[in-house]
């Protein structure tokens, strides 16, 4: 069984061993936060951890690395700025 978790209030699937950036790109999330200077959206990027672009918040904890943290089961992940709820947020279990 697929691990499930919830990013913004919306359930997503991951797979076994699957990082949480490559869930919400495979669910169609492309952007999960924003710069602090003129609000540009970012997601993933690097995809290894250099970049910090992919940044979330997960379970409470700030500044983790959607690229290095895998999926667990019910995890809540959260972005920020203007994208954490814009409609770039297209995925989700239906």
């Amino acid at each position: 069984m697929s691990p499930t978790f919830t990013f913004n209030g919306v359930t997503f699937e991951g797979g076994p061993g699957q990082t949480v950036g490559a869930a919400l790109m495979a669910g169609g999330v492309t952007a999960w936060r924003t710069t602090r200077k003129g609000e540009r959206p970012r997601g993933l990027f690097c995809g290894i951890g250099v970049c910090f672009d992919c940044l979330v918040t997960v379970d409470g904890a700030a500044n983790q690395r959607a690229c290095l943290v895998e999926v667990r089961e019910g995890m809540r992940v959260e972005g920020s700025g203007s994208q954490a709820g814009s409609d770039s947020q297209v995925g989700g279990v239906k």
